[in-house]
């Protein structure tokens, strides 16, 4: 293949090769800090230093939301864990229940009042096996809502930073900072 066909074949393409496609399309291969950089749409382009600003402070919101999403579902998952180990309990066979111990005399005998309370002959059960917990209509809907706008907003801030703005890449980068110094003690990597 002679170089006059290899430039054929490029212009087959357009004519375009990598720096002008990505500059004709508005995407950039370097961090620029343009105040016009559109984000999400053509609509959306800042048009002074002042929309400059707000969509800054909106990508600021935006990264702080999410780092509340991230904590609301963690502490969601927590509650829902609570509320599901408090309907398990043991019916030892042969065993009163405690409220109707209470009306026995007998009950004095089996209690033994320690420096941690009053004691029984109780029965601890162990499971070995994880298990699979069970589908609740009033969890997994909102499991999956607060799952869908989650990825919603880290899609939105990944977009943000793909448009290689260094305004908008460092506006994440505080939503970030400023919502996990507010409810980053609320989830950690394992949430």
């Amino acid at each position: 293949m002679t170089a006059q066909s290899h430039e054929m074949d490029m212009g087959g393409m357009g004519g375009m090769d990598g720096m002008n496609m990505s500059h004709s399309t508005g995407m950039h291969m370097v961090f620029q800090n343009s105040k016009t950089t559109s984000l999400y749409s053509e609509s959306w382009t800042p048009s002074s230093a002042g929309a400059y600003a707000g969509t800054i402070i909106f990508l600021i919101i935006l990264g702080v939301v999410f780092r509340l999403l991230l904590a609301g579902k963690a502490l969601a998952e927590e509650r829902w864990l609570d509320a599901e180990m408090k309907r398990r309990y043991v019916v030892v066979q042969g065993k009163l229940p405690v409220a109707e111990q209470v009306s026995t005399d007998s009950l004095g005998k089996k209690m033994t009042l320690t420096e941690n309370g009053v004691e029984e002959e109780v029965v601890v059960v162990q499971k070995k096996k994880s298990h699979l917990r069970p589908w609740r209509m009033s969890v997994d809907p909102v499991r999956a809502i607060l799952d869908t706008c989650i990825a919603a907003a880290s899609y939105f801030l990944m977009l943000a930073v793909m448009t290689m703005n260094v305004g908008y890449f460092m506006a994440v980068l505080a939503g970030t900072f400023v919502g996990s110094l507010l409810v980053g003690r609320f989830y950690n990597a394992e949430h």
